[in-house]
């Protein structure tokens, strides 16, 4: 069943305006303000082959230069896709900004793994964000791919 707060997230998700909004802090210098569980990524059109930007929620840190973000709209979402075909991307977290980094994408079982470390750790954050994942995508969330952001250097 989904709640009212649910669906307003759902449409916020589903919002380019709202989506968008950290993206115009971070080419600002201010992205900081998001603290460290918020990143832009940039990453290249796959057919047009322009930069392109995404924020992405932090699901968990494995060192100071691996990152894990998850794809809530699952492997269609466009950046997704981006880094499939070219893993070769930036990153803006915190203070460091335009930062080189590959990604890897996070297997079946470690994808699970590092959702249940993100549920342990963040329960409210969880099932605010679950409800309104589902609610935007139509049909219960079970696993979520992921994918590690490896940062090269600044």
């Amino acid at each position: 069943m989904t709640s009212t707060i649910d669906s307003v997230a759902s449409r916020l998700l589903r919002t380019r305006a709202v989506v968008r909004a950290p993206i115009w802090l971070y080419r600002h210098r201010v992205g900081w303000l998001l603290g460290s569980r918020v990143l832009m990524l940039e990453h290249t059109g796959r057919r047009s082959g322009v930069p392109r930007y995404v924020c992405l929620e932090v699901v968990e840190r494995p060192s100071a230069d691996d990152i894990v973000v998850v794809s809530g709209f699952g492997t269609g979402a466009q950046w997704y896709q981006n880094l499939r075909a070219e893993p070769s991307c930036r990153v803006s977290i915190g203070t460091r900004t335009n930062v080189a980094a590959r990604a890897r994408f996070l297997s079946e079982e470690e994808s699970a793994a590092a959702l249940g470390r993100y549920q342990q750790a963040h329960p409210k954050a969880w099932q605010r964000l679950r409800g309104a994942i589902e609610a935007a995508v139509g049909h219960e969330v079970d696993g979520l791919p992921m994918v590690n952001l490896k940062l090269l250097g600044d």
